[in-house]
């Protein structure tokens, strides 16, 4: 039915699903005069809207009277990719024992588990997963369900994830794996997790940047102590910068000084020449610079008088 012009019938069982108007939907059908899975200009059926809108009797309804359950939008998306979106678990319930295809997914690669686990809908994440959904479907990027939790921040999910043996080392196109993204994002206890599961900490996104660079760029001070536990790499990064560098050419003092503290060397200079302190003191945080030059390694110490607020 796609490219069939809608007719007044068809808005009307549209309208009817969008509101849950039960009664209405059952009156429109009733008249034979309209297909059940009839699709507006998007691609949109009727047990589309219903289930995207928490209509449960009206998708009831929809399937009793033959609409298919696998029917997609021009987009690829599918009723139960949006059930899932809303975390509608009798929906999904409902629309998998009629046949929909749990892993069926949008033509971005999003599938109904993917958008469960963005939107931190755990039961229907678990659900999904008992009817078989495939924890390691990848979006056309390369992003896994375990990456988008990660993301998210979704601690609970994220543990549930990886007691289902979700790899957390599996890389999205630009090699940003679940680690690198809840570093960036300042998500310490995701870290966390992800490091006991077996993260590489030292996995580095295709520019060279690794976790620890990420959060000293960003200023996540407990993320960087989760990796620094791990004995992750703070020499020079295959970006041609060190964690340090990062920190100082961005004004993370406190960083800088649990780099320090941590034996980082600040003699490290960058692709370009330059030390952390140079970079920071061109950056124009001069008291960064002098903390870092007056720095005493072996005394985990700032020489003289010249010290800067922690």
């Amino acid at each position: 039915m796609a490219g069939k012009k809608e007719t007044p019938l068809d808005q009307q069982l549209h309208l009817a699903a969008l509101q849950g108007n039960l009664e209405q939907l059952k009156k429109v059908l009733a008249t034979k005069k309209v297909h059940v899975d009839c699709k507006d200009k998007e691609g949109t059926t009727p047990l589309i809207l219903a289930a995207a809108n928490n209509h449960i009797e009206c998708v009831r309804e929809l399937l009793r009277q033959g609409a298919d359950a696998t029917a997609r939008r021009l987009t690829g998306t599918c009723a139960l990719f949006f059930a899932s979106q809303g975390g509608f678990l009798e929906i999904v319930q409902v629309l998998l024992d009629h046949g929909a295809d749990v892993d069926l997914c949008s033509f971005d690669g999003g599938t109904p588990l993917f958008v469960a686990c963005q939107c931190n809908h755990q039961d229907v994440v678990e659900e999904l997963l008992r009817l078989g959904a495939d924890i390691h479907t990848q979006m056309i990027d390369g992003a896994t369900s375990l990456f988008i939790t990660a993301q998210n921040g979704h601690l609970q999910l994220l543990k549930y994830l990886l007691s289902k043996e979700a790899d957390p080392n599996i890389k999205r196109k630009d090699e940003a794996g679940p680690l690198w993204i809840a570093a960036q994002m300042g998500h310490a206890a995701i870290v966390k997790e992800l490091l006991e599961a077996g993260a590489d900490v030292d996995a580095n996104r295709e520019d060279g940047a690794t976790p620890l660079f990420k959060s000293c760029h960003k200023g996540h001070i407990e993320v960087v102590r989760e990796l620094l536990k791990c004995n992750c790499n703070t020499g020079l990064l295959p970006n041609g910068e060190t964690a340090l560098h990062a920190a100082a050419l961005f004004g993370h003092l406190k960083i800088v000084k649990l780099l320090l503290d941590s034996k980082v060397d600040p003699n490290i200079k960058n692709k370009e020449g330059q030390t952390a302190a140079e970079l920071a003191r061109e950056a124009g945080y001069d008291a960064i610079a002098k903390f870092i030059e007056n720095y005493d390694i072996e005394d985990n110490n700032v020489n003289g008088n010249n010290t800067a607020e922690a």
